[in-house]
């Protein structure tokens, strides 16, 4: 039997009617991608201390950084953190394509559970994560829809608390990670003007403040990483208690009084008219020669013309 909010019927075994299954597949794959990007971080972390290492090393000693131990410690590190960085960003395009392809899921069987109450289209659970600017803050407004549309106890008892956490972790990194991209390609700018002794000291600082920023924005994101494992895995488990409790009661639409509405008029209620009663019928006169209230026993007679009494037959 059909029931609202459930085209076809009542959701079996744990999923939404004409819903997608988020349990396995795509889920799988996408946790698995988020655990090696985690490992990658990491890795990348290690880089950019050893090149932290490095040039504060040659901070500290001055004439040395001409030497070739040196100038073989800079250049390990430097491969290091290059290949850590491609690495990376591999990594993370990687599972950009699965997060996107899960999340429009995701999306997909919010609408089952409540069509008609997201603020955009299920087209904007892609678009919205590569489409420039927007992408600041259309991800997250349905993300909030999701979890409003998912929530096993109606919309009020959504969770939001790790979805924000995630979001706030993912945007900071993003910037600092832009910011200190900037302060690098400034202080190699810096180091290829540089012709005298005293002008290098100040462009290798930027350089170890640009690795720092860098460095930091890495360590945000894999703290985001991690919440996003946490954030698969609380949605899925959302959607799946919610496709079981079935469909939510809907409050009723409130009633909006239309603006220059004419004056309600009562039905018309015709007056009572009493009942017609036909007129009394005087009783008949029996027939001639029927007894009272019998029948007549034949013709009358005929009058005889020649005198008194019936005419012969």
């Amino acid at each position: 039997m059909p029931v609202p909010g459930f085209p076809g019927g009542f959701p079996v075994g744990g999923l939404p009617v004409g819903g997608v299954d988020l349990r396995r597949g795509v889920r799988i794959a996408l946790n698995v991608l988020l655990g090696v990007v985690a490992l990658l971080q990491m890795l990348h972390l290690a880089a950019i201390g050893q090149q932290r290492g490095t040039i504060q090393d040659i901070l500290d000693k001055g004439p040395v950084v001409s030497s070739a131990a040196a100038e073989a410690a800079a250049e390990d590190a430097d491969s290091f953190a290059s290949a850590m960085t491609v690495l990376s960003f591999l990594g993370m395009a990687a599972t950009a394509v699965l997060w996107v392809i899960w999340f429009r899921r995701a999306r997909l069987n919010a609408e089952v559970f409540a069509p008609g109450t997201h603020r955009f289209g299920s087209g904007w659970a892609v678009g919205g994560w590569f489409t420039p600017v927007v992408n600041l803050w259309f991800p997250k407004q349905m993300a909030n829809d999701i979890y409003r549309a998912s929530a096993p106890g109606g919309p009020q008892s959504a969770p939001k608390g790790l979805l924000n956490a995630w979001w706030v972790l993912w945007i900071a990194a993003n910037v600092l990670s832009a910011v200190g991209n900037g302060m690098y390609s400034a202080a190699n700018r810096k180091l290829d003007r540089v012709l005298s002794d005293s002008g290098w000291e100040d462009a290798v600082e930027l350089l170890n403040s640009s690795l720092a920023v860098s460095g930091f924005s890495v360590l945000l994101l894999l703290a985001d990483t991690v919440l996003a494992l946490l954030v698969v895995r609380q949605l899925t488990r959302m959607q799946e208690q919610r496709a079981m409790a079935g469909p939510l009661a809907m409050p009723p639409a409130p009633a909006f009084a239309a603006p220059f509405a004419a004056p309600a008029v009562p039905p018309f209620v015709p007056p009572s008219v009493p009942p017609v009663v036909p007129p009394s019928v005087p009783p008949s006169v029996p027939p001639y020669g029927a007894p009272s209230g019998g029948a007549p026993y034949g013709p009358p007679p005929q009058q005889n013309p020649f005198g008194a009494g019936p005419a012969a037959s």
